[in-house]
Formats: structure tokens, sequence, C-alpha cells
């Protein structure tokens, strides 16, 4: 070989060790950009699992969708103005039947110890994870049968007609009929999206429920354990797309379900973050400099649903009855120590289409009497008053239970009071075994069809999980109509009539709509509520 191939070979070796060098010291450096900062966040409840297709709660969007996933479209940190996800851009048929997403390139799914992607998101993840809610017989379905609760209580599953990837970095949805909500329902947290394949490798290995108990995403955190009932532990992203977002290299969940426990934590730096504080213990942190109280209208309601199809509460006189004998002003007092305002509709007055012309009927022990005796049960009747554990929109569910007992028995209800652990309780009341239930809702997305429509205060017509069983072909009517067209004004227009159906036939009492309160450190950086309910740590940090 001569001097000069010799030459040119060493040169080539030399290039290809600079750029070898190159690609660790910038992996070096987007590790090292991640701060060396650990936050704990006394968190309410343990999970029923990472998979935020299932999730149905706060708590599970916030352990699932908020810290490991990605939406195609998100909402603004702190806010609910709509900005690109994993979609960086979209684009909508006059019609309002063909959503058309333009997906984001060199977006790189989480590697851990138990799953090494070997490419990067594109539309092969898009279909699997939406096919996977609204197919029973694709094979990851079949082979790890669970119900998509949100997704069918947003009839997504009966409005795609079909979902076809364009090319590997386009995705259309094609709809039966045009849905006004249906771009916001891609930004809810049941609506993140998952690999493709991770779900392939799980198939193949027979271990397809661990999509939901070893999570893989795209999100600012990745999932490194979960020890049962104690702790969830996250590590930042080094190679999240939105980089400045990961400000914390470890992030830890502290399962704490005693609020006092709590705020005990807080005070003694062993958590950073509570965002369901003891509302008794707000005045203290609020004197103290070491921390900062934050607070907020919140996007919720928290209520009384009846189950019309037990008897006597398929008479509406009979929950009309109910209704009136409950003392809310007390309930606002005493369980939310004044922190919240009494509910009149079936939807937070920050929603647009709130109806602020809606009243309650007064208070009356002797009408409520009257209607008891018109409908056949003057000495009234026993009924099962079911109660949770707390959460945020209900910071003490047993003495509101305890209260409304009390209310009920001054007209002759007999009230038995039953609870069950959360996971167990949300199943029951999904399937209906409740005679009355205290529950409430945090908006996922700012949408009137998600109170109206959904679980909360929706129909048995529209959404087989509705809570108070209740049916209205003139309610089902003005929210199909409201959902068929993209004009906000008769939007508005068919929305407030459905909420004065709603208010005559009483399915569900509105109880309180609560503040949004969190007390953090004041080492906390970046932190704000989310009026849509998750607790999102992106862009949060400590000095």
């Amino acid at each position: 070989m001569n001097k000069s191939c010799m030459q040119f070979k060493n040169n080539l070796i030399l290039i290809g060790l600079v750029f070898i060098m190159s690609i660790f010291m910038n992996m070096s450096d987007s590790i090292a950009a991640i701060p060396d900062k650990t936050l704990t966040y006394c968190f309410e409840v343990s999970p029923t699992g990472f998979d935020a297709n299932q999730s149905e709660t706060i708590p599970a969007h916030t352990a699932s969708a908020a810290s490991l996933y990605n939406r195609l479209i998100e909402f603004g940190r702190g806010g609910t103005k709509l900005e690109p996800g994993l979609a960086e851009s979209w684009d909508i048929s006059k019609d309002g039947k063909v959503y058309t997403f333009h997906l984001r390139r060199g977006v790189q799914f989480h590697s851990t110890p138990w799953f090494k992607p070997t490419r990067e998101f594109n539309a092969e993840d898009v279909l699997f994870t939406f096919e996977r809610m609204r197919n029973p017989n694709m094979p990851f379905r079949k082979a790890y049968p669970t119900e998509f609760t949100d997704f069918h209580s947003a009839g997504l599953d009966k409005i795609i007609s079909k979902i076809e990837a364009l090319n590997p970095y386009t995705v259309r949805f094609v709809l039966h009929k045009a849905l006004a909500p249906f771009w916001l329902n891609l930004a809810a947290p049941t609506s993140s999206i998952l690999s493709a394949e991770y779900a392939a490798k799980l198939l193949k290995e027979g271990h397809p429920s661990e999509i939901s108990w070893k999570p893989i995403g795209t999100g600012p955190f990745i999932f490194q354990e979960y020890i049962k009932d104690a702790t969830i532990r996250f590590k930042g992203n080094p190679e999240y797309w939105k980089p400045n977002d990961v400000q914390l290299s470890r992030l830890i969940f502290d399962i704490t379900p005693d609020a006092a426990v709590r705020m005990q934590k807080l005070r003694a730096n062993e958590c950073q973050v509570v965002t369901s504080p003891r509302l008794t213990d707000i005045p203290a942190f609020e004197r103290d400099p070491n921390f900062q109280v934050l607070n907020q209208p919140g996007f919720n309601v928290s209520f009384l649903a009846y189950n019309t199809t037990h008897k006597p509460l398929d008479d509406v006189r009979i929950r009309r009855a109910l209704d009136m004998a409950i003392d809310k002003q007390a309930i606002i007092d005493q369980v939310y120590e004044g922190r919240a305002q009494i509910a009149i509709a079936p939807m937070s007055p920050l929603q647009w289409s709130y109806d602020k012309t809606l009243k309650d009927t007064p208070r009356d022990l002797k009408q409520a009497k009257a209607l008891l005796e018109q409908a056949g049960y003057p000495n009234g009747f026993e009924i099962a008053l079911w109660t949770p554990p707390q959460r945020s929109y209900n910071p003490n569910p047993q003495l509101m239970a305890a209260m409304i007992q009390s209310d009920w028995k001054k007209i002759g209800i007999k009230t038995k009071i039953v609870t069950y652990e959360w996971a167990e309780y949300i199943k029951r009341a999904n399937h209906g075994e409740h005679d009355a239930l205290i529950l409430g809702i945090v908006s996922s997305i700012p949408e009137p069809d998600l109170w109206l429509g959904g679980r909360a205060f929706g129909t048995t017509t529209r959404n087989d999980y509705s809570f108070s069983r209740w049916s209205s072909v003139l309610f089902d009517d003005l929210i199909d109509r409201a959902t068929q067209t993209l004009d906000i004004a008769e939007r508005t227009r068919l929305y407030t009539q459905a909420q004065k159906i709603f208010k005559q036939e009483q399915p569900v009492t509105p109880i309180a709509y609560a503040t949004d309160d969190a007390v953090v450190n004041k080492r906390v950086t970046g932190f704000k509520i989310n009026p849509l309910g998750p607790t999102v740590f992106s862009g949060v940090g400590l000095k």
C-alpha cells in the first residue's frame, strides 16, 4: 500500500473515531442536560396499571398519561389550549368527517431493561393504539381483553369508520359522521400513543398484560419500578423530543392515602408536592414562607347519582324528594371548608355552554315528604348510599355521605353507607350495582359532550356505563345534534336545552364545584395546577 493510500485510510479511521466520539459526547450532553434533581410527589392512591388507554381516573391519568406518554394533540401545560403533540399538524375536511395528521419525526420510544426499540415512533403506533381500543378482534386485544371505558364513553368506537396510514408519517381518520369534539378527544389521556413494536414483542412472548405493568411510551419520564402500595419510580427521559421539559433526573410517587400524613411528609421535606391537601391545613401552609399554596377554580363537579333502574329511584318524584332534602350549603361549609361553590348544572361554570339560568329547587323537607307520599312511600324506604375514598374534587366523601344520610333521615329515608377500595368502587359503579353513589368528574377535555354525554350525566343510550342508568329520547336528540354541528352558537343553544331537561329529570344531584388546591415546597419551580386534572411534571424542576 503506498503512502497516500495509507494516509487516506488513516484519515478515514480518524474521521470515524471523531464521529463516534461526537455521538457519545452528544449523548452525554443530552443526559447531563437533565439536572441531577429528585422530586417526590405525595400521591393519593395505588395505581391500577400504567396503560393510559385503560385509565379512567385523574390519579390513573397522572401515573400514566401525564408522565409516560404523549398524544397526537396536547393541551398546553396548565391550560386548555391545544398544541401539536406527536402530530406536528393536521387537516380537517369541510364536512368534518376526515382528519389527517402529519406525524412528528425523530421521536423515540423509551429504552428500558425490558425493551429496546429498533425504530422511532411512526404511523404504525397510531394504528395499533386506536385499533386496539376500537376492534375487539385484533390479535393483541384478543390476547389481552380489557375495557376502554372512556374511549367507548366518548363514542369513538362507533364513530370511527376507518384509520389508515397514508405513509409512515401520515395517518387519516375517517368518521361515519361529523363529530365536533372528535379532535379534542384525541388530546384526552386515554388517547395516549403506545408502541406497536413493544406490543408485538409482548404478544410473541405470551405476556400482553405487561403493557400495563411495564409501560413504554414517548413521554418525559421513563417508568422504572412500582413497589406495591408504596412507591412508583420514574427517571427523566434523556431522549425526550422536548428536552427543556425534563428538569428532573428522578421523579418519585410516594403513595400516601391519608391526607394528614401527606401534609406531615410535605412539612418534613419527604415530599415536595401535594395536590390534594387537607383543607384544614392550608391556612398554616399559607403562612409558612417555605411553601407556596396554589389554587384556582376547578374544572370539576362532585355529584350524587341515582340508579334509575332500581326502585323506587325510577320515579322522578322520589329523586326530586331526595334532591331537595340535601343541604348543599352545609356540605360546602363543612366538607369543603368553604373552598367550593354549590353545584347546580351538570358541568363546571368554566365550561362554555354552561347554563347560568338554572336554579336548584329550594330545600324543603315538607315538600320532599309530600313527594314521597305521592309516589307511594309515605313512610320512606331504605337505600344504600355508596361513598368513595378521598378524591381531588371531594376532600371528605365519608363526611358528605354522613351529612346526606342525616338529611334523608329527616324525611324518613333509612340510609346504609357502603364503601369499597377505589378500584373496586369504580368497577362496581360502572356495572350499576349501587342504589345511589357519591362521585365526581374532572373534565379531561374542555368539551360539553364529555359532561352531558359521558358516564357522569349521560344516558344509557349514549353510554353503556352511565352511573344513573337514565334514558331520555329528547335529551339524546339534543346531544346528538350538538355533536354533529361545528357552529359553537348552535351547539351552545342545544346544550343549554339539554341541561334544562336534565334538571327536570334529576337523575343526578350536582353538589359542589371544588377549588383546585396544591401545596408545593418553595424550591419547586415551574409547577402549575392542571385544570384538566392530571398532575403534570413536565417542565417542573427543583432549585
